[in-house]
């Protein structure tokens, strides 16, 4: 059994994607290094996400290039209040905000290399909640 699990995000500007995520979801840095950094939820100190150079010495050979069959989903409070920071941000938004038929209002965007983003919020009650 794992005792710990998070993704990691292969990024060509590590300072620019530790700013993009730290701006558009509130997230801080909770360990830095020039190669890699872990951004963690203020709120919820379980909740991490990785950025990893794309040159590091332990990025594997196969990763490189552009994500793809990737979609990373974050959950938020508000998804237009996130849509208006990735607008701010400069964000390449795929889709704008719009209410799914499962009961969420998501968005998708790109990261600054690329990755496939999906910013949801519940609009609905969870089923069986």
């Amino acid at each position: 059994m794992a005792d710990r699990a998070f993704t990691n995000v292969l990024c060509t500007d590590l300072p620019k994607s530790v700013a993009f995520y730290t701006a558009l979801l509130g997230l801080t840095e909770h360990f830095t290094s020039d190669w890699f950094v872990i951004l963690t939820d203020p709120d919820r100190p379980g909740f991490e996400l990785g950025l990893l150079t794309q040159t590091s010495p332990i990025t594997p050979a196969q990763a490189l290039g552009p994500a793809q069959g990737v979609l990373l989903t974050f959950v938020v409070a508000d998804c237009d209040q996130a849509h208006r920071k990735a607008t701010e941000l400069g964000a390449d938004v795929l889709e704008p905000p719009q209410d799914m038929f499962y009961g969420q209002r998501r968005m998708i965007l790109r990261d600054p290399d690329g990755v496939l983003l999906d910013i949801s919020a519940p609009t609905a009650p969870a089923p069986g909640a």
